[in-house]
């Protein structure tokens, strides 16, 4: 049954920060959760702008593929 875990992205359940196609400017620091197909749910978000501390994002984002110019993985 190992090869169930084959499709799993390497980056799941770690923190990542999300840049998005629409703004440059503002990015979503999180936990990438889950993946469905296109869609990635994150968790523990926060929302990144420049010049403004974090702000936090209650409940769970959901974003779609498409929609992320770059995702970078945390140590």
């Amino acid at each position: 049954m190992r090869w169930l875990w084959f499709w799993r992205p390497p980056c799941l359940l770690r923190a990542v920060i999300v840049n998005l196609h629409e703004d440059p400017s503002t990015a979503i620091k999180a936990v990438l959760w889950a993946t469905r197909g296109p869609w990635l749910t994150f968790k523990d978000a926060s929302l990144l702008k420049a010049g403004a501390p974090p702000t936090p994002i209650d409940g769970d984002v959901v974003i779609h593929r498409a929609r992320v110019l770059f995702l970078q993985v945390l140590p």
